[in-house]
């Protein structure tokens, strides 16, 4: 690995370590509400040889980067055809999902030796924390993208120090300790549709899913992955159906597996911004931003959620995101939504030729 430029951060600089670490890195930082398609990302080499391969940052208004305490990032790689990254290891959590491609990853510690897992497109996994990894694309004609969500902006900012970050041999044998099944086997229920695993082969036919009614319609599953404090749940809801509209803290990285519709977003009082999406569609609600999730397409839509707080080593405190407004949650209920929402949802749906299967008003 390369040496890295001294930081330069500080009161009345405005920056952050992490806005030098960003820097550093030399790719894209992808900014806004939303990416209409992550294979259409510009990607460049990694400035700071660290990676290897192409790689964009995509930190959008909603993530909670430099705006909350505890925030994860993302970005996209690309492994070329035939090659593999470099060898590296850091003290942030991260979570993986394969867009395309196929390939597999090694993982070793000073403690443990060394083991290999295949991944294919759709495959989701997580990287131990601060275990020594490498990536290989396993297809001689064609790249493999990633897309990650990491704790780095948290804990970059906490230590501001690239020797305690990158080079630190530490082993956190309590949460990996080398265990031959570590990437294999079906999981482990650990609560209501909470699944502890390390490694979904490919989510977009996952079907373990429950129904779950809080947000009107649909299935639901959550993944707690690597003992890790950042979670995710993967949502599934029918034709012809729509979500009830929540806010909550940033950080919420929403990725499209399945189906097309849209999504409004707006902050209380004012008016919705439209965000129309697809598989390989990603956006993240600003913190306390309305959203609300519209399936306009023939089949059932899905996607991820990758979250700063996981279920399982989650912080105190009541968010209420399924609660409605009137009893002091954070939940507009379908019967006080404004009735413009339902006469949109009705038009698009005529468009397209789909048959609306949502509740009389």
């Amino acid at each position: 690995m390369s040496e890295a430029p001294e930081p330069i951060v500080g009161w009345g600089t405005g920056t952050t370590s992490y806005d030098v670490f960003l820097e550093k890195e030399g790719i894209p930082v992808i900014r806004g509400l939303w990416v209409e398609n992550l294979l259409e990302v510009p990607l460049a080499p990694w400035k700071w040889k660290r990676k290897g391969g192409r790689g964009a940052y995509i930190n959008l208004d909603g993530s909670g980067v430099n705006t909350s305490y505890i925030a994860i990032d993302a970005y996209l790689l690309e492994i070329p055809p035939g090659e593999s990254l470099n060898a590296e290891q850091y003290m942030y959590e991260e979570i993986l999902f394969v867009l395309q491609g196929r390939g597999a990853t090694d993982i070793w510690t000073p403690k443990t030796k060394k083991q290999s897992f295949e991944w294919q497109e759709g495959s989701l996994f997580t990287i131990p924390l601060n275990a020594r990894h490498q990536l290989f694309n396993g297809d001689g004609r064609q790249s493999a993208f990633l897309f990650g969500c990491s704790f780095a902006p948290t804990m970059i900012n906490l230590f501001h120090s690239d020797e305690f970050m990158f080079h630190n041999d530490f082993v956190f044998t309590d949460r990996y300790a080398g265990q031959e099944d570590y990437f294999r086997g079906e999981g482990k229920i650990i609560g209501k549709r909470l699944l502890e695993t390390n490694f979904v082969t490919d989510v977009r036919v996952f079907d373990k899913l429950e129904n779950d009614p809080s947000r009107g319609f649909g299935r639901n599953i959550q993944f707690e992955m690597g003992c890790n404090s950042m979670a995710l749940h993967m949502s599934e809801f029918p034709v012809g159906t729509y979500k009830k509209a929540h806010r909550h803290e940033p950080g919420a990285h929403i990725l499209i597996l399945s189906g097309q519709g849209y999504t409004l977003e707006w902050p209380e009082g004012e008016k919705p911004v439209r965000i129309d999406w697809k598989p390989g569609s990603l956006f993240m609600p600003p913190d306390q931003w309305f959203h609300q999730q519209f399936n306009t397409g023939p089949i059932p839509a899905r996607y991820l959620a990758f979250k700063p707080r996981s279920k399982r080593f989650r912080t105190k405190g009541r968010f209420m995101n399924n609660v409605g407004l009137k009893q002091g949650g954070n939940q507009i209920e379908f019967e006080d939504e404004d009735p413009e929402i339902r006469a949109l949802y009705d038009r698009e749906c005529s468009r397209n030729g789909v048959e609306v299967r949502m509740p009389s008003r």
